[in-house]
């Protein structure tokens, strides 16, 4: 999701990679959950978010769809959210004390907060947004400590590739205005990357990059009605 503001009016204005120090550790939060409330449909899931929750949570994705997830249109490509729900607009995933129930395999964008990532040039760093968090005297913390997450570098690799290929994406749809057309890849994309098992008890890197291969493959051609 774009968002149509300068990196100075939401930042400290610095950027950050893997190894740096960066005040965004929450020190548990103590209680707190505003960042899992009133999020609308804005924490958008990538394939390997849905890959970990089908694997940890034993589900297929038709079964997140059914309470804990949706789907919305997101800069002209369907994807899927968390759903918030009740009057609180609250995350499925708390529990009554408002702790996180898939803490230890939480979406991407999640275990990213408060920080975001800023894309230019084929790649992107982190920045810290500085109006998002309400807890004070965060403690400084290494950004890939903060993530946390296996093999860092390929998870870099595979958030940069998918971001990018979106991108691709949105270009084409912008430029074809073939209605049509966009419905029917939206339709490839949501079963190809998402309703389609993944294989659990493997590695999901390789699973990922061969379908993002397919996709690419079908995409090409549309370049040529744009």
């Amino acid at each position: 999701m774009k968002r149509q503001v300068s990196l100075e009016e939401i930042s400290d204005g610095r950027l950050y990679s893997l190894n740096d120090l960066v005040k965004a550790d929450c020190q548990g939060c103590k209680g707190c959950s505003d960042c899992c409330r009133g999020m609308g449909s804005s924490i958008i899931l990538d394939p390997m978010d849905i890959y970990l929750m089908t694997k940890n949570l034993k589900v297929c994705f038709e079964e997140l769809l059914n309470r804990l997830v949706e789907l919305n249109v997101v800069d002209g490509v369907i994807l899927p959210n968390l759903k918030m729900s009740g009057q609180e607009e609250a995350c499925g995933f708390l529990d009554s004390q408002g702790r996180c129930r898939i803490h230890a395999f939480r979406p991407g964008i999640c275990r990213l907060f408060p920080l975001g990532r800023y894309y230019e040039n084929g790649d992107f760093r982190y920045f810290l947004q500085i109006h998002e968090c309400s807890k004070e005297n965060r403690l400084k913390v290494k950004v890939k400590n903060w993530i946390h997450v296996e093999r860092p570098k390929e998870y870099e690799r595979f958030v940069r590739d998918w971001h990018y290929f979106l991108e691709e994406v949105e270009e084409v749809f912008t430029s074809t205005g073939h209605e049509e057309l966009i419905r029917k890849f939206n339709l490839y994309l949501t079963r190809s990357f998402f309703m389609a098992p993944y294989q659990t008890e493997e590695d999901f890197y390789p699973q990922f990059y061969d379908r993002l291969a397919k996709a690419k493959e079908i995409l090409d051609p549309l370049h040529e009605t744009s």
